[in-house]
């Protein structure tokens, strides 16, 4: 089964997801640059395409092994003719349980892509993904390592 070509630069997004929907590491690793970075929903930030190609291999394995990814809506901004961000509002269902949650719900994401061109194909420099946390404002740490999403307007 092919993959969406990478002719545009929201097709880094498209074909995120649909590596994703395969369990493919590989194919996903490889939207990347050799010397990418990405950070993770948690901080966790990964330093070349080997080191996403692990976390990635390790999340569909252990964590995510049973999870749908959606694309629910996707703005580009183009800087250049060769370079653009790409934020992906994303759906994540089926995460697997942990933490005392035995059935986790459904979350929202928007992953941010700065993606290039790169000889006949676009490439992903750098990714952030950010959970969507509905009318938060900021993250609060207790003293007693607690840590929590808040809103100042309640």
């Amino acid at each position: 089964m092919s993959y969406s070509p990478l002719d545009e630069p929201e097709s880094i997004a498209k074909v995120f997801v649909e590596a994703w929907a395969r369990r493919d590491a590989e194919k996903l690793a490889s939207l990347f640059d050799e010397d990418a970075e990405f950070v993770n929903v948690t901080g966790l930030w990964w330093h070349n395409r080997d080191e996403i190609r692990k976390a990635h291999a390790y999340g569909f394995a252990h964590i995510f092994g049973q999870s749908t990814l959606r694309l629910v809506r996707m703005k580009v901004k183009t800087l250049s003719p060769s370079i653009a961000v790409v934020h992906a509002k994303l759906r994540l269902e089926g995460q697997a349980s942990a933490s005392g949650i035995s059935a986790p719900a459904p979350r929202h994401t928007i992953l941010s892509f700065v993606v290039h061109r790169a000889a006949d194909r676009w490439s992903c420099a750098s990714a952030h993904n950010t959970d969507i946390i509905p009318h938060m404002e900021t993250n609060i740490a207790g003293s007693d390592g607690t840590f929590r999403s808040v809103s100042y307007r309640r």
